[in-house]
């Protein structure tokens, strides 16, 4: 179906189903149109299918095509409407029944008479998803417009529950007008929640019906803190055709003025850009005490776009300015690309990445100018991966490449309990690796499982020492060989309703070098945690910079039983030994990277984790990681939650064992409660609390209200944190979805006591 006009064919279908009369009249008994019609009964036009094709002026309707009207019911597979001479023929099988109850079949019908307007009075069209539209009256032009008169549009049908009660959303307008490019003019619309209307427009225009319509309705937003007061805000498309589109958004508050905003998208073939700004003069500076937000005239400008100017390659860029870097968040106009100013060109085909980007990262919140150089910037980054499939039964080769540029003015930091952390080190960097192997996989006598790995790494990287607090300038080459066998045996029972699987895991890795800090500085491979996750992984740092050296093997294995009612349960675990060579987990790394993870021995800390799910609604899952030599539990969490007939509970625990090399002094507990409770039909009511159980004290407590009915989503949510800095947000969210697959969603947080 062609979606940019599919309100528009369901429309001229409806038209089309709407004509009476038919040859072959001595098929037809002499009472069948003899029952009275009444002109305010019911009409209905189903069809799985609807297309326009552009070229030939034609709307077909196909599978299983329904025409109802005042006790008449036509059906068959396929209806075609020749806009251009205004002929209407079923082809194929066509069933006809009247109030009488007679039926006649035949083949390849016409379709002329009398009844034409009498089903466009009234016209109501179902549309494949359930979704139904209906209006006075419907008109057809010369230049592919439909015109429908009061026209309403419900996802849900009726919009009526099984209990008669009023569900879902709809929408209504005087006239909608839809051409054949797509674009739909509304006038007088107004958008219904539960039967009530709630939001009204003298006109608007859509571009693109296939687009998310409902994303263009202004959206009246109200919320409240403690630097800007009350606030009132809307947004409003005050320009828009199939190409651009302009928005603006005022915004009043009590405190500090009128906030204004705009964004003009303009789009092309091919791509598109935004650019968006929002300032204002601020009515009391004395609302915050960050120093570079006491100034009269605050402000933001956005520049953002892409392109693709050839198949499979994507280019962009965003570039964000500012008075001041707490504006933004000040004011929550924060998105995606407020902090990130970059270039960039993506390539993705089935067997080729490569992704390339200079970028500069803005901190934002009460962070000075002259702190904004402690953040990197990436000159350049890029990144490239390409596999490919040899013959039958020989395997794979992966070749991947990573250049990576920092520069830093500043050195970037913390101290936690007297441990230094040093995120990144000022100066330049430039590092670039590149790896490649071959890998296949084997089926062994017994059902062993081999799969040997074959490869290389090759690092550069220099470092100019920058202000002389890190490294002094250094200039790196290194070239690692790899080897790995992974060898698994998978051992499955079963007794027809619960199948069980053993699967013992070995592997030996080789990394032939002495070189971990393979990029000099550790920009990119800071974030690490040993579990279950990456225990049988044969590099486990999260980035380029630093690198596993040495001979080591990892000895496990996974258990998985399955029920019949799809239910099962996992378990997972095993531990790691470092057998010869420079151990990278005991490497010194001023980012603390691995410190106290459990791999800078010759033998870890074991690793076992644990999941299933089981009737009715009940899921669980686990980690532990324990010291065998002292032995106590390092790290652990577990979870469990249920779900069913709209009450839903979940409990989470973690704990954290001390650890002074990594700055925690003393055990960390953790425990955290949520509770859903239907109240109504649609309705649950939800509340949940963690608490710090080494303080004593609680540290975030929310609660809220939804209401779902699969059509209708809102929700209300607070939360309340008792932490370091007190502070209450409240999250509201409303929602909008369709069976065809429209889920348009719209939250906001507000944030008191700031």
């Amino acid at each position: 179906m062609t979606s940019a006009l599919r309100l528009a064919s369901a429309s001229a279908v409806a038209a089309l189903m709407a004509a009476t009369g038919v040859p072959a009249q001595e098929l037809i008994p002499t009472d069948f149109f003899n029952a009275p019609i009444d002109p305010s009964s019911p009409s209905a036009i189903e069809a799985n299918t609807l297309t326009f094709d552009q070229a030939s002026n034609v709307i077909l309707a196909s599978g299983d095509v329904v025409l109802k009207r005042g006790g008449y019911t036509l059906t068959g597979q396929n209806l075609t409407y020749h806009r251009g001479n205004n002929d209407v023929y079923f082809t194929g099988a066509v069933t006809i029944r009247d109030p009488s109850g007679n039926l006649t079949e035949t083949n390849d019908l016409q379709i002329t008479g009398g009844m034409k307007q009498a089903f466009l009075d009234a016209m109501t069209i179902t549309t494949y998803d359930g979704a139904r539209i209906t209006a006075d009256s419907a008109d057809y032009d010369a230049a592919l417009e439909t015109l429908l008169v009061n026209a309403t549009y419900a996802p849900c049908g009726e919009c009526i529950d099984d209990k008669g009660r009023r569900i879902g959303w709809s929408m209504k307008a005087k006239r909608i007008i839809s051409n054949a490019d797509g674009s739909l003019y509304m006038d007088q619309p107004s958008l219904a929640i539960l039967g009530i209307p709630v939001a009204w427009l003298p006109f608007f225009w859509m571009p693109d019906t296939s687009e998310n319509a409902l994303s263009r309705v202004p959206k009246p937003t109200y919320s409240y803190t403690e630097k800007t007061g009350h606030s009132l805000a809307f947004t409003s498309t005050v320009y828009s055709t199939r190409w651009s589109d302009v928005v603006l958004t005022p915004t009043l508050m009590s405190r500090q003025g009128l906030l204004l905003g705009a964004a003009w998208t303009q789009r092309f073939d091919g791509g598109s850009f935004t650019v968006k700004g929002s300032g204002l003069y601020q009515l009391d500076q004395s609302a915050f005490t960050f120093s570079e937000a006491k100034r009269d005239w605050r402000g933001a400008a956005q520049f953002s776009g892409s392109f693709t100017p050839i198949d499979d390659w994507t280019v962009g860029l965003s570039y964000t300015a500012f008075t001041d870097a707490a504006y933004l968040p000040d004011y929550t106009r924060t998105d995606a690309k407020s902090s990130v100013n970059e270039i960039y060109a993506t390539n993705l085909t089935r067997d080729t990445y490569i992704n390339a980007r200079v970028q500069h990262f803005n901190q934002l919140g009460d962070v000075t100018e002259a702190s904004q150089g402690q953040q990197g910037q990436t000159l350049p980054t890029v990144r490239f991966e390409h596999v490919e499939d040899l013959a039958p039964g020989m395997g794979r080769i992966k070749i991947s490449g990573r250049l990576l540029g920092i520069h830093r003015d500043l050195d970037a930091g913390t101290t936690t309990n007297g441990t230094p952390y040093v995120f990144g080190y000022a100066g330049n960097k430039q590092h670039v690796s590149l790896q490649a192997g071959w890998q296949n996989q084997y089926v062994g006598a017994g059902g062993f499982v081999f799969t040997p790995y074959l490869g290389g790494r090759a690092d550069a990287a220099y470092y100019d020492g920058g202000n002389g607090t890190g490294p002094a300038a250094t200039t790196l080459w290194s070239a690692t060989p790899i080897a790995a066998m992974d060898v698994r045996f998978p051992m499955v029972a079963g007794d027809g309703q619960t199948v069980h699987l053993v699967e013992p895991i070995a592997q030996l890795v080789y990394r032939g070098s002495e070189t971990t800090a393979v990029g000099i500085t550790n920009d990119d491979a800071q974030s690490f945690v040993f579990d279950d996750t990456n225990l049988f992984s044969f590099n486990r740092f999260s980035g380029g910079d630093r690198q596993e050296t040495g001979l080591r093997a990892n000895i496990g294995g996974r258990y998985q039983v399955s029920f019949s009612d799809d239910a099962y349960l996992e378990l997972i675990g095993g531990q790691s030994f470092h057998l010869a060579g420079a151990n990278a987990f005991a490497a010194t790394d001023p980012a603390q990277t691995a410190t106290g993870a459990g791999l800078d021995t010759t033998a870890s800390y074991a690793v076992l984790g644990a999941y299933g799910a089981f009737e009715p609604g009940i899921k669980i899952g686990g980690k532990l990681q324990i010291d065998t030599f002292a032995p106590r539990i390092t790290r652990g969490g577990f979870g469990a939650s249920f779900s069913q007939d709209g009450y839903t509970a979940s409990a989470d625990y973690n704990y954290l064992a001390a650890n002074t090399a990594a700055g925690v002094i003393s055990d960390q507990h953790e425990i955290g409660i949520g509770v859903g409770v239907p109240v109504a039909d649609y309705w649950t009511i939800r509340a949940a609390s963690y608490w710090d159980l080494q303080a004593g004290k609680w540290y975030n407590v929310s609660g809220g209200v939804q209401y779902d009915d699969g059509y209708l989503l809102m929700s209300l949510d607070g939360t309340k944190t008792n932490g370091t800095v007190d502070d209450t947000t409240i999250t509201a969210t409303f929602a909008i979805k369709a069976p065809a697959g429209l889920n348009f969603g719209y939250s906001r947080v507000f944030q008191a006591g700031q």
